[in-house]
C-alpha cells in the first residue's frame, strides 16, 4: 500500500487549483493512483489540521495555511526540475520522478542557492510557473489549447501538461518541445485528431494528446 505524504496531497491540490480545475476526491485519487476511501481519510486529516476546506460532495480548497505550505513544495519541485534538465542534462520526461524524490528532503537554503545559480527561472521545463519565495506566481502568457486551434493557424509551444512520462517521451520523439513552432494542417471532427507540422515533418496526433499542449498563437 502506498504511503502518500501530506506534501503530495497539498501539492496536487495546489496544481489543480492553479489549473482552474474543481478539486474533487476522485480527481485526487486518480492523480495519486490510490482509492477514493484513502483520499477521503487523508482529506479529513488535512481539514482537521487547517490545511484545506473539506465538506463531503463539495469542492476541496486549500486554506491560506495550506496554500503557503503547498507553494513551498511546488517551488522546490519545479526548481529541481530545471536543475536536473539544464545542469544535469536529464530529458524533460525524466525530471519529474527525480524532482519528486528530492523535493521532500531539500532545505530552503539549498533551493535558494540552486535558484540563484539558475538565474532565478520563472518556469519549469514543461512551462509551468515556479512560485516565488513569497508565494506569488509568475504570470503565464496567453495560450491556446492546441485542440482548439483552427486549420492553418500556427504558434509556438509555451507549455505542456507533465502528467505522464510516456506522453513527454513521445513529444520528444516527434520533435516537440517548448518554443517549437506548430502549424495545424488538418482536423478530423469524428475523432478530434489533428495533422500538425513541426519543422519539416507532418504528424497525426490524437485529440487527447493535443488537449495537453498549449501554444502562443501568432
Amino acid at each position: 500500500m502506498k504511503n502518500i505524504s501530506t506534501e503530495n496531497y497539498l501539492s496536487e491540490i495546489y496544481k489543480l487549483e492553479q489549473s482552474k480545475i474543481k478539486v474533487k476526491t476522485n480527481i485526487i485519487a486518480k492523480k495519486l493512483d490510490i482509492s477514493n476511501a484513502a483520499v477521503t481519510d487523508m482529506l479529513k486529516k488535512l481539514s482537521s489540521n487547517g490545511l484545506i476546506l473539506y465538506e463531503r460532495y463539495k469542492n476541496i480548497q486549500l486554506t491560506k495555511k495550506g496554500k503557503d505550505y503547498a507553494a513551498v513544495i511546488v517551488r522546490r519541485h519545479r526548481i529541481w526540475e530545471i536543475f536536473l534538465n539544464q545542469i544535469v542534462g536529464l530529458p524533460w520526461d525524466k525530471v519529474h520522478d527525480e524532482a519528486h524524490r528530492l523535493e521532500h528532503s531539500s532545505s530552503d537554503e539549498l533551493i535558494d542557492r540552486i535558484e540563484e545559480m539558475l538565474n532565478y527561472p520563472e518556469f519549469d521545463p514543461h512551462g509551468d510557473p515556479i512560485p516565488a519565495k513569497d508565494g506569488s506566481i509568475p504570470k503565464l502568457k496567453e495560450s491556446t489549447n492546441l485542440s482548439k486551434v483552427k486549420i492553418g493557424e500556427w504558434g509556438k509551444v509555451i507549455r505542456v501538461n507533465d502528467y505522464d512520462n510516456e506522453f513527454l517521451n513521445y513529444l520528444s520523439r516527434i520533435g516537440l518541445k517548448l518554443g517549437k513552432k506548430i502549424t495545424v494542417k488538418d482536423k478530423l471532427n469524428f475523432d478530434n485528431s489533428l495533422l500538425i507540422k513541426i519543422g519539416d515533418k507532418q504528424i497525426n496526433i490524437s485529440g487527447k494528446l493535443a488537449s495537453n499542449i498549449f501554444i502562443d498563437l501568432n
